[in-house]
């Protein structure tokens, strides 16, 4: 294959390589131990080397170099090894095989090898063949992606339109194109939708007028189908200046869809990196294809909608029907397959829905093909249940897989059966995932723990609790307590029924049924095992057996912040229970939540996980609750428990958007939905435990557990509906909050045997009216009936919408805190500083675009102070200086610039803040003369000028001016001033003034500094109006300070002080010195060049004294102080930010194409 030319070094290479053929300008080499039958001891040793090597890491054993003509060539191939030539070659191909190499060889002979003659030099050589090597890769990554494409064909020639319209980078990689209208006001353009990693691109070309489009993906706040007077379905994308409306897509469902994956994939990789992982295959933005995307989709819709870990990886869906024994029938639905589950959906929602662990599955057989069970297969589970799927197309592929899925899980967790003694048989037992209820139960017993050491087993379980904290802290109030234990018999009998026709291990068949007995309640005793169940947290518990004692062990006695969070809520977690009224319940809180800090430190601990965790120690073991916990942080509420809560933020917002359509009333009557989702929020982190009365929330963590978020969002809009009359009367927030408590406060269960427990939401005045008691049941039967019909898939694309939203928004925070910290520090205008913020972010983002294997992509991190967010690097600030900065100068800008750099980064870790870059702007535009020159001297002098810089190696071969030359300068009306008495009264001024000064002295600076601060004065007056007097002026100036430094020179060699100056200066001027103040360097004199000091170490002046000899020149003193404008600069670098990045484009076509996107 070929490779992007890329530098060998061969002088230690020689002994891995052997050469094969070699041209004038190509070698094909072969590496040792690669087809030559073993060879000799190197051979050997290296071809094992490569063998024993990581495929990732091994060598490919044929390549093609390219040397370089005009250095010392290769000789004459003797003993198969190179014997002398030139060390470096450019690498352009690698081939596994010798045919594959060989075609490549050929292909350079035929085409290149014969044109290479015709060129001068080797430059021109290496130029040539990179240039066409890397167009041989971009067209194979061309057919690459068209291959991949429907018709390969179009989307070949719609990439070839792309790059030419667009001119991005070759790494801004096009996804998909569609052809649709864009409305610009009320006129429809009808054009080109392309959709690439990082952007959004429209063309449009109609009678003669061309239209171009281009919004960062990152730069969108808004992503919706709505509607407009024209067009009943339209996609509409806001950024924060614009509005754009596309329609009239042949399949707008695909292009939201599309559009959606690549906002969420973009804004979550470059603003949210703190826990956003991207999926394996979609590391490299560079790798993501339409396929990729749709299957990500798809995969995110099985892990949400069966709630498994993310490392699940989706293989097969395939549509088929299951044989459902409570209603003999097939059931159709489609069923999912992954690398630990087989998963059944039916396709009337809620009908059936089957979690099958493989390491619950005991065969997968195919049986007899028959009209009335076509291509059926058998899936037999350990507690001896068996499910029949028919109707699968692609069976014998899928049994396949299954099986050698399932030979891959029993390796790594092989499992053996123990029976337990007869008194268990008939008990409800859930120790495993397989309890059985026709015949003997079992206890799954990991093969791997049976080799443990017992010893470790006994010091880590006599830690921890063996009952849930509920059995051993159990109170009760004889009156109505039989009432209420007669209700629980009632309910476990209700679910011993259940479990004997729908089974009762976590491969029970899950229906509406079931639904509703979760809906009444959970009995007590089962509570606990239950949840384990639905959330498939027994999987997690069976298959790391030992794993949560040898964490508690590990992590206890450790102390970070995590754990000084935890201690100090400990005794804030349930306080009115008596299970944390003890030591009991408290060490083995402390233990699970340390445990998970350390086992998560990504997530360590926040606020609520507290609360949550003691409701689940009251049900479970201490292992279990520990699983639970997993479950509940990792799966069924991603992002919800980290120091930015985006994942509950996302839900609020969600929650507002349901409220708007299922309570439009109250919706219209308070316009500001925030108040009802600031209150939201603590619904959705402590799943009610903390706002109803625990015998009643415990009934709501039931539901979230069996049906996941949604069970809080149409539990949260029942309350809303209950209590909407009230709202809407309601006379401020504060208002609406206590009708709000009240209400939650007064949810109680009556049927529950837990006596009742204090909730702190009762803070209303005693003296108000008695509030109606709801039922907790009732409560949740309203929720189902009402709210219930929202589906998981809905949920989700609301949830990329929002957290869009969500992102935006702590962007928006992000940069009003930067900004509120700078404001103070600066002159420049707030408007014109967000602007430059803006600059400042989008340069590191766009960065982050097309150099993604750069440490740039890592330097957001959200976790940081707001001003250390965003930082640049030397490169980026390059760019953003050459761009805002008012001190150009040309060809030198960018050695200003990156000594800019090196003074801001005082940490030395090549990475500033926007604090910073502002700051010095900020002195460039509106600073007084004496800090401008202050800034432009410290540009000169260590650290912003190094020793190894290339423009200060040979400072000037010759000197620009002559400290030879009289001090007596022609003025404009013939008059002649003699600065000699003026130098001399400075310098004694300057001597007073240092003594009296208090403050650090900035360092003198050397001749060698002195002469790169006269070549940057000299390039920043280039093209100014008043050029010529800018020139003279500072060719006087620079003479007066060569002079001075020179005195200084003489003075501290012989220890004569300053009164004996102006016997060292030459007292006559003629007329002919006036005009040749500014020599220019070719035609300086030999009497001039040797006019310059040669012993530079003791040359030294100081800022003072260039201050002071800067301010008696006028026009010097005017070009400082003018006044800069900064707003047309900006204007002027919003347009051309892009053109640094991307390859040739022209500063005309990419102003037009961000001047229409903005208009």
């Amino acid at each position: 294959m070929w490779l992007r030319p890329e530098e060998v070094l061969l002088k230690n290479a020689l002994k891995l390589w052997v050469t094969q053929k070699s041209s004038g300008y190509f070698v094909l080499q072969r590496r040792r131990g690669h087809g030559d039958g073993g060879g000799r001891f190197t051979g050997r040793l290296v071809g094992a080397l490569d063998a024993v090597l990581d495929s990732n890491a091994r060598v490919a054993p044929f390549r093609i170099l390219l040397q370089v003509p005009g250095s010392p060539v290769y000789s004459a191939i003797a003993c198969g090894e190179l014997l002398n030539g030139s060390e470096v070659y450019w690498a352009i191909a690698t081939g596994a095989t010798l045919e594959e190499i060989n075609q490549h060889w050929e292909w350079l002979e035929q085409n290149l090898l014969h044109t290479l003659s015709v060129f001068d030099n080797k430059e021109d050589i290496v130029s040539f063949v990179k240039g066409k090597v890397k167009a041989l890769i971009a067209e194979e990554t061309r057919s690459k992606l068209a291959e991949q494409e429907e018709d390969p064909e179009k989307f070949r020639e719609a990439l070839v339109k792309f790059e030419a319209r667009f001119n991005f980078p070759e790494a801004e990689k096009l996804i998909t194109y569609y052809s649709c209208c864009c409305w610009k006001g009320k006129v429809p353009r009808q054009g080109w939708l392309y959709l690439s990693i990082n952007h959004l691109c429209f063309y449009s070309f109609f009678l003669g007028k061309e239209l171009k489009l281009l919004v960062p993906w990152v730069d969108v706040q808004k992503l919706e189908r709505t509607s407009n007077v024209f067009m009943t379905d339209i996609i509409r994308i806001t950024t924060s200046s614009k509005e754009r409306d596309f329609s009239m897509f042949l399949n707008i469902d695909e292009a939201f869809r599309i559009m959606e994956q690549l906002a969420d994939i973009t804004l979550r990789r470059l603003l949210d990196n703190e826990v956003f992982e991207l999926d394996p295959s979609l590391q490299d933005p560079t790798q993501i294809t339409k396929r990729d995307l749709e299957a990500r989709a798809q995969k995110e819709f099985f892990r949400a909608f069966f709630r498994l870990p993310g490392k699940e990886k989706l293989h097969e869906v395939a549509d088929c029907s299951l044989w459902t024994p409570f209603n003999r029938c097939h059931t159709a639905g489609r069923m999912y397959t992954s690398d630990s589950y087989i998963c059944f959906a039916s396709k009337e929602s809620g009908c059936c829905n089957v979690l099958i662990p493989l390491r619950e599955v005991a065969s997968i057989e195919k049986m007899e093909d028959t009209s009335l069970l076509p291509n059926p297969i058998i899936i037999s589970i350990r507690s001896k249940m068996a499910f029949q799927f028919i109707e699968l197309k692609d069976r014998d592929s899928l049994v396949e897989n299954l099986l050698l899925r399932l030979k891959q899980v029993n390796a790594s967790n092989p499992v053996h059966y123990n029976c337990l003694e007869k008194k268990e048989t008939h008990s409800l037992v859930f120790r495993s995932t397989c309890v059985f209820s026709d015949c003997e139960s079992r206890d799954l017993v990991i093969a791997a723990s049976q080799s443990e050491d017992k010893s470790d087993g006994e010091k880590n379980s006599h830690l921890l609790n063996a009952e849930a904290l509920r059995s051993v802290f159990h109170r009760s109030e004889s009156e109505s307590f039989d009432f209420r234990m007669s209700r629980e018999q009632i309910k476990e009998r209700l679910w011993n029924d259940h479990f004997a026709e729908y089974g009762r291990t976590v491969c029970m068949f899950r229906t509406e049924k079931i639904r509703k007995l979760v809906a009444m309640g959970i009995p007590e005793s089962l509570r606990g095992k239950l949840w384990l169940l639905f959330s498939d947290a027994v999987t997690d518990l069976d298959s790391h057996p030992g794993y949560y004692g040898n964490l508690v062990e590990a992590s206890m006695g450790k102390c970070c912040m995590a754990t000084e969070e935890i201690e100090r809520d400990l005794h804030r977690s349930l306080p009115e229970h008596p299970a944390f009224q003890n030591e009991t319940g408290i060490a083995a809180l402390r233990r699970v939540l340390t445990a998970y800090a350390h086992r998560n430190p990504k997530i360590g601990y926040c606020q609520s996980m507290n609360i949550l965790t003691s409701v689940l120690l009251l049900y479970a073991k201490e292992e279990e609750a520990f699983w639970l916990l997993v479950a509940v942080c990792e799966r069924m509420l991603p992002d919800y428990f980290n120091h930015r809560v985006i994942g509950a933020q996302v839900d609020q917002s969600v929650f507002e958007e349901l409220i708007k359509e299922r309570l439009p009333e109250l919706a219209e009557h308070m316009k500001d939905l925030s108040t009802l989702a600031s209150i939201s929020l603590s619904w959705f982190l402590t799943l009610f435990l903390n706002i109803m009365p625990l015998e009643s929330a415990v009934n709501v963590v039931d539901c979230f557990f069996y049906d996941g978020i949604k069970a809080i969002f149409q539990l949260g809009l029942a309350i809303l509906e209950a209590n909407a009359v009230e709202l809407c009367n309601s006379k401020d927030d504060g208002h609406a909050l206590m009708i709000l408590s009240r209400f939650l406060d007064h949810v109680k269960n009556e049927e529950s045997p837990l006596p009742p427990i204090g909730n702190h939401q009762a803070f209303f005045i005693d003296d108000q009216e008695p509030c109606q008691v709801t039922e907790i049941a009732d409560l949740l039967r309203d929720s189902y009936e009402k709210f219930g019909d929202q589906s998981v898939e809905q949920i989700e694309h609301m949830r990329y919408k929002h957290r869009i939203r969500v992102l935006q928004s702590h962007e928006d925070t992000t940069k009003q805190n930067v900004l509120r910290v700078v404001i103070p520090d600066v002159s420049i205008l707030p408007e014109e500083l967000e602007e430059l913020y803006d600059l400042f972010k989008r340069e590191h983002l766009m960065s982050c675009y097309w150099q993604w294997m750069s440490p740039g992509i890592q330097r957001h991190d959200p976790s940081r102070p707001y001003a250390e967010q965003y930082r640049i690097d030397s490169q980026q600030f390059t760019n953003l200086y050459k761009l805002v900065s008012p001190w150009t100068c040309g060809e030198h800008t960018k050695v200003l610039a990156e000594r800019t750099f090196r003074l801001l980064d005082e940490n030395m870790d090549s990475l500033i803040e926007f604090k910073g870059f502002a700051s010095c702007l900020d002195v460039m535009y509106n600073g007084e003369m004496n800090e401008k020159i202050n800034l432009l001297y410290r540009l000169h002098i260590p650290p912003a000028l190094t020793e190894n810089e290339r423009d200060s190696q040979s400072p000037l071969k010759n000197p620009l001016l002559s400290t030879s030359r009289p001090l007596v300068f022609g003025k404009a009306n013939g008059d002649a001033i003699d600065y000699q008495k003026q130098l001399k009264q400075m310098l004694k001024d300057l001597a007073k003034e240092k003594d009296a000064k208090t403050e650090k002295e900035m360092p003198k600076m050397s001749q060698r500094e002195f002469i790169q601060f006269c070549k940057t004065l000299y390039s920043m007056f280039h093209e100014d109006p008043e050029e010529n007097y800018l020139y003279q002026a500072i060719a006087t100036v620079t003479t007066l300070l060569l002079q001075i430094g020179e005195v200084g020179q003489r003075s501290s060699s012989s220890g004569s002080g300053s009164d004996e100056f102006t016997e060292d200066l030459q007292p006559e001027a003629s007329a002919s010195d006036q005009d040749t103040v500014f020599t220019d360097t070719v035609k300086t004199t030999q009497k001039e060049t040797q006019s310059l000091p040669v012993t530079e170490g003791n040359w030294i002046i100081s800022l003072e004294q260039i201050l002071a000899s800067l301010l008696t020149e006028q026009s010097l003193v005017n070009f400082f102080e003018k006044p800069l404008e900064l707003k047309s600069k900006l204007e002027n670098a919003k347009l051309n930010q892009y053109s640094l990045k991307t390859n040739g484009m022209s500063y005309q076509s990419l102003a037009e194409q961000l001047k229409l996107n903005t208009e």
